[in-house]
């Protein structure tokens, strides 16, 4: 039985290599485009369905695109930011109203977004050493996307307005992941060091209570999901760099001045 599913698997990717892979981004980037644009005929109450799915089509079409050369950590890593933007994005879009102005440009910006995604799970496959600027691209493209990722999800669980301990723990939850990714970028290991589980776990706790300071706090959902989000960028750029041996005295004023002027803009936005 292992013999045959071996077989399949081999022969599945040969068929599968004699597509050029600018090709099969751009397929996969249609394909999740077109789920997504069929989800948003569904109600919410839909998504106990459209998530799995959502989960399951994403992580095919990332190995799809990507295939050859996959080991170890990558089967995990390299997948995480391509599932999350996306359950990310769908979730999101319930926060819009429902209506063909809002959908396309919606389902355009995800088109775009997960195709740069699945280039950067490319670049950070082949292992592009980092001193070349190929590399140095795709880390910040995937910096950005997940500043991104942690704002819609941010968004969309203070718009919910749970209590504080639920939006505590789901943005710890949802933090870990993805900056453990962030830091696993950095070097690209194929094990996974214990010091990166420690440098996610101190991140997304900061996160975690940020978020549950924020619960209490007379902000808008978007405000408080823009302070959280520039929290991240700020923590997680710091340990990034301290990771990387680049963590001086501009590096970090320059993040704190960033988080600074995110809280100053917040706060006075405040209307007791």
């Amino acid at each position: 039985m292992q013999n045959i599913f071996g077989f399949l698997i081999k022969e599945t990717n040969s068929f599968f290599l004699k597509i050029e892979k600018r090709v099969r981004f751009v397929i996969s980037a249609l394909v999740l485009s077109l789920l997504l644009l069929v989800s948003t005929f569904f109600f919410f109450d839909k998504a106990i369905f459209f998530i799995p799915l959502f989960i399951l089509v994403a992580y095919f079409l990332t190995y799809f695109s990507v295939l050859e050369g996959i080991d170890k950590s990558e089967w995990i890593m390299l997948f995480l930011i391509p599932v999350i933007f996306s359950v990310a994005f769908y979730l999101f879009y319930f926060l819009f109203p429902v209506r063909w102005l809002t959908r396309l440009p919606f389902i355009f910006i995800y088109a775009v977004a997960i195709y740069a995604i699945l280039l950067t799970s490319n670049i950070f496959n082949v292992g592009v050493e980092k001193s070349l600027q190929l590399f140095r691209a795709a880390f910040s493209v995937n910096y950005f996307f997940q500043t991104i990722i942690i704002f819609l999800i941010a968004n969309i669980l203070f718009s919910a307005r749970e209590n504080f301990l639920i939006n505590s723990a789901l943005i710890g939850a949802s933090v870990f992941p993805i900056s453990f990714q962030l830091y696993w970028s950095i070097k690209l290991n194929l094990e996974l060091e214990r010091d990166l589980f420690l440098y996610a776990f101190f991140t997304a706790f900061v996160l975690a209570q940020i978020a549950l300071v924020l619960s209490f706090m007379p902000f808008k959902p978007s405000i408080m999901a823009l302070v959280v989000t520039a929290s991240y960028y700020s923590i997680s750029g710091l340990a990034t760099a301290f990771i990387d041996t680049r963590l001086f005295k501009q590096t970090v004023r320059e993040y704190l001045i960033v988080l600074g002027i995110v809280v100053a803009l917040a706060l006075l936005t405040i209307n007791w």
